[in-house]
C-alpha cells in the first residue's frame, strides 16, 4: 500500500520533540505530527497526550519531493460533530464602507468632503492646538516659565 496524500493509517509513535512526534507508517517510512495537528485543542505539552510507543491513527496531509510525510492525528478521527459546527457558524456580514460610519463606528455620519488642502490645513490646527496644551501643562509642573529656584 502507498502512502498517498488523505489517506488514514495505523502507526506508532517513535519519537516525540517540542514541535511533534514522529510516526512509523507501515513499510518503514516515517511521518512528522507537528504539534499543532495532535488535537483538536491548543496543545501547550505534546507529552501529556501522546508517548513513544502508543499505536495512533493518522491522516497523510502532505508528501513532499524529498520524501518527507506530513500527517495529522486530529483530522484522522472522525469529525461530524465538528462539521455540523462549520455549518452552523455564520459569520456577521461586513460592511467595508468605512466612510459612511461615524468616528466610532456606528449610525449614519456623513462628513463632508474635503480635499487634500482642508484636511492637512485641520490636522495641522489639531496639531498645534495639542502641542500648545501639552506645553503648557508641562510649564505648570516645573513652576512656571523659567523662574530660577533658590
Amino acid at each position: 500500500m502507498s502512502i498517498e496524500v488523505g489517506s488514514k493509517l495505523q502507526g506508532k509513535v517513535t519519537g516525540i520533540t517540542k514541535f511533534g512526534a514522529f510516526v512509523e507508517l507501515p513499510e518503514g517510512s516515517t511521518g512528522l505530527v507537528h504539534i499543532s495537528e495532535v488535537a483538536d485543542n491548543y496543545v501547550k505539552d505534546i507529552n501529556d497526550h501522546l508517548k513513544v510507543g502508543d499505536e495512533v491513527e493518522v491522516k497523510v496531509i502532505n508528501v513532499e519531493s524529498d520524501g518527507k510525510i506530513g500527517l495529522s492525528i486530529r483530522k484522522a478521527k472522525d469529525q461530524p460533530q465538528q462539521q455540523q459546527q462549520q455549518q452552523s457558524y455564520r459569520p456577521r456580514p461586513r460592511n467595508n464602507d468605512y466612510r459612511s460610519k461615524g468616528p466610532r463606528g456606528g449610525g449614519n455620519y456623513s462628513a463632508p468632503k474635503e480635499n487634500f488642502e482642508q484636511k492637512m490645513a485641520r490636522f495641522l490646527k489639531e496639531s498645534e492646538d495639542r502641542l500648545s496644551t501639552l506645553k503648557r501643562q508641562t510649564e505648570s509642573r516645573r513652576g512656571g516659565r523659567g523662574a530660577k529656584r533658590g
